[in-house]
């Protein structure tokens, strides 16, 4: 991943494609520690926006559960009545 990712083009991932692109990014922020650690300084903005990146998936993800369970609820609800 060599730019940012956007936050619309993350919501429009399923929810494999979304488990997928987190272990790509926390596999590069590994590497980018190591890189780091080893004396290479090529890249130091890439390691912040791996990090922002990995936010933004992680949230995404957390929003989808969310409400996924909320329409669960609400059909559930519904069928009660």
């Amino acid at each position: 991943m060599a730019k940012e990712t956007k936050p619309t083009d993350v919501r429009l991932k399923t929810a494999d494609e979304l488990a997928a692109m987190l272990l790509d990014l926390r596999k590069e922020q590994f590497n980018l520690r190591f890189q780091r650690a080893g004396g290479q300084n090529e890249g130091l903005g890439r390691v912040r926006q791996v990090r922002r990146d990995i936010a933004r998936v992680k949230t995404i993800m957390a929003e989808k559960k969310t409400s996924a369970m909320s329409a669960t609820e609400a059909s559930a609800s519904a069928q009660k009545s």
